[in-house]
C-alpha cells in the first residue's frame, strides 16, 4: 500500500517492480534449456545479446537475466535468487537498487554490469575503496568470463600502463577516488596518447548513497609544485593556554569556536599587544582561528588518528583511516602543529573535481546500497536517480527494540554493560557500534574490567575489518566497531562452522547495540542490518543518553535532565527528542551538500569552458593556429627553422601551459574567495550571490588572458638544430604532483568555512 501511494504521489522510492517481477516466470521457464548447453554454448548465448540497442527489450531481459543466473550458477556455485534478479532488472534501467545487507548486492551488480557490456557499453563499477574493488573484481571474474565480457580493476598502487590496460577493459572496478584522480591527471595532459581514461559510459555505484551523498561534498585534489611550510608552533601553543567559556565559546551545534572579549585580549597581549583586526595586517586572526578550531573542534581519536608520525583522517561515515584525504592545507597544518608532528608538504592546487561532478560525467548512473530510501530526495534532486526497493529474499525476523535513553552517558554505559553480560551469558555474539575510536577504545575497557573479552575494529585497525568481521557471528563473540557502512562483509552466523551456525541459530542469533544513535539514520539502519541476514534470527537495540553530542548539539533543550533511579527516560516524548535531534542533524549535512553543489556549479560551468578549449588545444592543434595569427612573421620563421610539426608542438605546449597556470590562479582566487566569504554573511548579504558576483567577472577574459600569455611566450622561443626547447622560456611543468581528498571543514552548516567565524564580539577593543 505504501508504494502504491508513493508512486501516486510521484515520491522518491516509487519504482513499479511489477513489470520486472512478471518476467520472472518466464527466466525460469528457460533453465532447464540453458542447463544442458556446454559453456561454449553458453557463452555464444550471452554474445547474442549483444545484437541490439539498450535498453533491453522484454525478450531480451529474460534471456539476459536467464543466462546470467545460469552463468552465476556455474562460475560461482550461486544461483541467484528472484530478488536478485529484479536488483539486476532495476539496475539496467538505471535505478538504485535498495537491497538488504546480506541479499547479494555484488552478484546483482555483476550481472547488470555483464549486461550493459554486453550490449557495447564500458562499464565502470565504482567501490568505495581499492579492498572491495579488487576483491569484488576477482570474484566476479570466472562469472564475467562465461559470459564472454573482460573484467579488470585499479588501485592505489597501479602504473599508469596498468591503468590504462585495465580501463580498456569491458568492465572496470575502482574506487571512486582513484577513478577520480585518474580524471584529474587525464586533465592535465599535453599529449593525447597520455591519457588513461576513456570516454564515460556506465556508472555502477556500489555503497550508493555513501558516495552519491555522504562524499558527494569531497573535493579529489591534484597538487603539484611542492613547497614546505613550517608548524605555526606558536599558534598551537598560544591557544593551548586558552580557557574554555572564558577565551573562546563553541556554538550550540559544536560546529564553530571563536574568541570572547576577554580571549581577544588575551591573545592580543601574548602576541605583543598587537590588534588582532588591524585592517593593514589581516594575516594573524586566520593563523589564531585555525589553531583554534584544530584545538577544540578536531579531536584525536574521533576525527583523526596519529599513526606512524603522520595525522590521518578518519572518515566520519565509515570510521575507518580515509587514505589520502586531508584538510584544506592551512587546517591540516595546523592539526600537525598542534599534534608536534613533521608537518605535510603542501603546494598549489592544480584542478579539482567533487564527487558529484565526477558522477554526473556519465550519461548512465545507476547503483546499489542496503540503506536508499533515507535520502532518495537527494539521490532525486542531485543525480535524477529514483530508488528500487527490493524485498528480501526470506522475510526478515529480526526484532528491532525500542531506544532505550538515558540521562547521564555513565547510566547508558552501565545499562549496556549489563545487558552484554545478560545476552553474552547466552552464548549469542554480540555486535556493538560505537561512534568513533575513542569510544570504541572506551567501552573495549569497560567491557574488560567486567570480565568480558571483545575484538576491537576501528580506524586504528581496519586492515583486519575481512577477518574480524567473519568472526563476529561465532558462538559468544563479542565485537566493538565503529561504522559499518562499506565494509563489504557479511556476519554469516557461526561462521564456516555449520554446527556453530546452529548453535548461535538456537540461541537467538546476532545481537546488535548501538553505543549511541548515528548523525544519520542510514548509519543506525547499517548497523541494524548486521542482524537478520537472509531470514537469521536477530535482535536490536540502541542505547542513547542526553549527553551524547548528537542529542546535546541538535536538541540543547534537553540539557540538564536529572532521571530517578538507574538513569532511564521513558517518558515518549523525549525518546521522540531523539528523532528530532537526528533528523536535525540530518539536515545540516543536507544543507552542507547543498551549499556545496551550489558553490561548485559557477566553478563547473567555468571549468568546463576551459577544458573546451583546452581539449581543442590538445587535440586540433588550435594553439598553433592561434599563434600563427598572433604571432605571423615569428611563426613563418620558427616553420622555416624547425618545421611545421615541430612549431606545432611547441604552439600546444605553450597554449597548455598558460591555459593551466592560468586556472591553477583562478582556482586559487576561487579559494580565497570563498574562505573571506562569510565575512559578507555576517553583513546579512547572501553568500553565494556575493560569491557569484565576484567569480563572474573575475573568469571575463580568461581564454583571451591565457592566449596574449602565450603568444608572449611564443614570441621568445627559438629554433636550434630543428628543435624548439620550450623549457628554456619557462614553460615547463610541475616536477611532481600528487593527489589527495580535502575534507571540507564538517562543523560550519551554513558556510562549510574552515576558518570559522571571524566576528569580531561586540565589544571588544581594537
Amino acid at each position: 500500500m505504501a508504494e502504491s501511494v508513493r508512486r501516486l504521489l510521484g515520491k522518491p522510492g516509487a519504482v513499479d517492480l511489477r513489470p520486472y517481477t512478471k518476467l520472472l516466470e518466464s527466466i525460469e521457464a528457460r533453465e532447464p534449456e540453458l542447463r544442458d548447453l556446454d559453456d561454449a554454448r553458453l557463452t555464444e548465448k550471452a554474445a547474442e545479446l549483444g545484437n541490439a540497442e539498450l535498453p533491453y527489450e522484454r525478450d531480451d531481459l529474460v534471456e539476459l537475466c536467464a543466462v546470467g543466473r545460469e552463468a552465476a550458477r556455474r562460475a560461482l556455485g550461486e544461483r541467484p535468487f528472484d530478488v536478485q534478479l529484479l536488483g539486476v532488472m532495476a539496475l539496467l534501467d538505471g535505478h538504485i537498487a535498495e537491497m538488504a545487507t546480506g541479499e547479494g548486492k555484488t552478484l546483482a551488480g555483476a550481472l547488470a554490469a555483464a549486461g550493459f557490456a554486453l550490449r557495447g557499453q564500458r562499464v565502470h563499477v565504482l567501490s568505495v575503496n581499492d579492498y572491495l574493488a579488487r576483491r569484488d573484481a576477482e570474484w566476479m571474474r570466472p562469472l564475467y568470463d562465461l559470459l564472454g565480457v573482460a573484467v579488470a580493476w585499479i588501485g592505489e598502487e597501479s602504473t599508469p600502463a596498468e591503468r590504462r590496460t585495465a580501463y580498456s577493459a569491458d568492465i572496470t572496478y575502482a574506487s571512486v577516488s582513484e577513478l577520480g584522480f585518474d580524471v584529474l591527471r587525464d586533465r592535465m595532459v599535453t599529449d593525447v596518447a597520455d591519457r588513461v581514461v576513456p570516454d564515460t559510459g556506465i556508472a555502477l555505484i556500489d555503497e550508493a548513497d555513501s558516495v552519491l551523498v555522504d562524499e558527494a561534498r569531497v573535493p579529489l585534489v591534484l597538487a603539484g609544485a611542492a613547497e614546505h611550510s613550517d608548524a605555526d608552533v606558536e599558534m598551537a601553543e598560544l591557544v593551548r593556554t586558552l580557557k574554555p567559556g572564558t577565551d573562546y565559546e563553541i556554538d550550540n551545534e559544536g560546529r564553530n569556536v571563536q574568541l570572547t572579549d576577554t580571549g581577544i585580549d588575551t591573545v592580543e597581549k601574548a602576541l605583543g599587544g598587537i590588534d588582532l583586526y588591524d585592517e593593514d595586517d589581516t594575516s594573524v586572526l586566520p593563523r589564531v582561528n585555525l589553531a583554534l578550531h584544530a584545538h577544540v573542534l578536531l579531536q584525536r581519536d574521533v576525527h583523526y588518528v596519529v599513526r606512524d608520525g603522520e595525522v590521518r583522517i578518519i572518515n566520519e561515515s565509515r570510521g575507518r583511516i580515509a587514505l589520502l584525504q586531508r584538510w584544506p592545507d592551512g587546517l591540516q597544518a595546523a592539526v600537525e602543529a598542534k599534534e608536534k608532528v613533521d608537518v605535510s608538504e603542501t603546494g598549489e592546487v592544480l584542478d579539482s573535481i567533487t564527487v558529484q561532478a565526477l558522477v554526473l560525467r556519465y550519461p548512465t548512473r545507476c547503483g546499489m546500497t542496503g540503506t536508499a530510501m533515507a535520502v532518495a530526495d537527494q539521490l532525486r534532486e542531485f543525480y535524477e536517480l529514483e530508488v528500487a526497493v527490493i524485498p528480501p529474499n526470506k522475510p526478515c525476523v529480526r526484532t528491532d527494540q525500542p531506544d532505550r535513553l538515558y540521562a547521564t552517558r555513565e547510566e547508558k554505559e552501565d545499562a549496556l554493560i549489563e545487558e552484554v553480560t545478560e545476552v553474552h551469558a547466552t552464548g549469542r555474539p554480540i555486535l556493538i557500534g560505537t561512534q568513533d575510536v575513542a569510544e570504541s577504545e572506551l567501552l573495549a575497557k569497560r567491557l574488560a574490567d567486567a570480565g568480558l573479552e571483545c575484538v576491537v575494529l576501528n580506524a586504528k585497525n581496519d586492515s583486519d575489518e575481512a577477518a574480524i568481521i567473519a568472526e563476529a557471528g561465532t558462538h559468544g563473540a563479542i565485537t566493538v566497531s565503529t561504522q559499518m557502512a562499506g565494509r563489504g562483509t557479511d556476519i554469516r552466523l557461526g561462521g564456516s562452522d555449520m554446527a556453530d551456525r546452529d548453535r548461535v541459530v538456537e540461541a537467538g542469533g546476532v545481537h546488535v547495540m548501538g553505543y549511541g544513535r548515528y548523525p544519520s539514520s542510514r548509519l543506525d539502519d547499517q548497523l541494524r542490518g548486521r542482524a537478520g541476514r537472509q531470514g537469521d534470527p536477530g535482535t536490536s537495540t540502541f542505547f542513547v543518553s542526553v549527553e551524547d553530542d548528537l542529542v546535546a548539539n541538535n536538541a540543547p533543550e534537553t540539557r540538564g535532565y536529572e532521571a530517578a533511579g538507574d538513569g532511564e527516560i521513558t517518558d515518549p516524548s523525549w525518546l521522540r527528542m531523539v528523532d528530532h535531534a537526528q533528523r536535525v542533524s540530518e539536515g545540516q549535512l543536507l544543507d552542507i551538500h547543498r551549499n556545496t553543489w551550489r558553490y561548485n556549479k559557477l566553478i563547473d560551468v567555468q571549468r568546463s569552458v576551459v577544458l573546451e578549449h583546452r581539449e581543442a588545444v590538445l587535440t586540433d592543434d588550435l594553439g598553433d593556429r592561434q599563434l600563427a595569427v598572433d604571432c605571423a612573421a615569428h611563426h613563418a620563421d620558427l616553420v622555416e627553422d624547425a618545421g611545421a610539426d615541430e612549431v606545432a608542438r611547441a604552439a600546444r605546449l605553450i597554449t597548455l601551459y598558460h591555459l593551466d597556470r592560468g586556472w591553477t590562479d583562478h582556482n586559487a582566487f576561487l579559494a580565497e574567495l570563498r574562505e573571506g566569504i562569510h565575512l559578507r554573511f555576517l553583513g546579512r548579504r547572501d553568500p553565494l550571490d556575493e560569491f557569484n558576483r565576484d567569480a563572474v567577472p573575475e573568469f571575463k577574459g580568461f581564454l583571451d588572458g591565457a592566449r596574449a600569455r602565450a603568444a608572449e611566450t611564443f614570441g621568445e622561443a627559438e629554433a636550434a638544430d630543428g628543435a624548439i626547447d620550450v623549457a628554456e622560456i619557462g614553460v615547463k611543468r610541475p616536477s611532481m604532483t600528487w593527489t589527495y581528498m580535502v575534507h571540507d571543514h564538517p562543523f560550519s552548516s551554513q558556510l562549510e568555512n574552515f576558518v570559522g567565524k571571524l566576528k569580531r564580539p561586540s565589544g571588544a577593543q581594537g
